[in-house]
């Protein structure tokens, strides 16, 4: 058992839900006893309705394939991966099938969901209110995904996530352009991006935008370009156009002209 099964197990169980944990090694049914969640007997797995697969993405596929052989044909399959479309749990052959994916970057079996996003999938109307209900109650926002756009879903989601770890590296590589250290220039900016955080989520995208774009200061931008490390450049050009679309008309027309002049490539 890893660390989202304890955090969706300790969250469904404090809302009463009978929850029971099928962990296919020692260690995992160790972590989940200390956690006080409770092991499934061969009896849980006879009678179980749902079954979530918190497990790596490689191994969705196996697992649910054993897990076809042990439960009830009347036991829904639900994968917990934000990239796999219903066919990881292999053919459907009767049994409901579903993802549940949060949007939650889990650290510890003991983080709280509450307030994050999770994105549910799944064919079957009854499945989906169990999920839907499910979600309710460990606290989590519910956005359905279509599964011909899971990969764009998924993209959107490694972006807000892993993205923003990479834009953190490189702005802590401009910072190095001037001469500060990467643990310095990483404690200075992260307060930034808490506070721009912060601002996205009082005012929206577009009132959240701050900086040399929005106020129109094509001088600022262009000494910017020339500054910046040759790998960071175009970073910092693709992401001023699109703050340049989140601008709107808020800016001159001239001051948009010589900004679009700036950011387009040249050659």
């Amino acid at each position: 058992m890893g660390r989202l099964g304890g955090a969706l197990g300790l969250a469904l169980q404090a809302k009463k839900w009978p929850v029971r944990i099928h962990s296919r090694t020692d260690e995992g049914r160790q972590r989940a006893e200390a956690l006080g969640l409770k092991p499934a007997t061969s009896a849980d797995l006879k009678r179980a309705r749902v079954a979530l697969l918190c497990v790596p993405d490689a191994s969705v596929p196996s697992v649910a394939q054993a897990m076809s052989a042990t439960l009830p044909r009347s036991a829904a399959l639900v994968h917990t991966a934000g990239a796999l479309s219903l066919d990881a749990l292999g053919p459907a052959r009767g049994r409901s099938r579903g993802s549940f994916h949060p949007l939650c970057a889990v650290s510890s079996p003991r983080d709280s969901l509450v307030g994050s996003t999770v994105a549910v999938s799944t064919r079957s109307p009854a499945l989906r209110d169990i999920l839907r209900r499910m979600a309710v109650d460990a606290g989590l926002r519910i956005i359905e995904v279509p599964e011909a756009h899971r990969a764009a879903y998924h993209a959107g989601a490694v972006l807000s996530a892993g993205g923003l770890v990479s834009l953190a590296d490189a702005a802590v590589a401009a910072l190095g352009a001037a001469g500060i250290g990467r643990e310095d220039a990483l404690a200075a900016l992260l307060p930034l991006m808490q506070s721009a955080i912060r601002g996205l989520e009082s005012r929206g995208l577009a009132g959240g935008l701050t900086g040399p774009i929005v106020r129109g200061d094509a001088g600022v931008v262009g000494a910017h370009l020339e500054a910046l490390p040759e790998d960071v450049a175009p970073l910092y050009r693709l992401l001023s156009r699109r703050a340049l679309g989140l601008a709107g008309d808020r800016l001159e027309p001239a001051a948009r002209t010589a900004l679009e002049r700036l950011l387009t490539p040249s050659g």
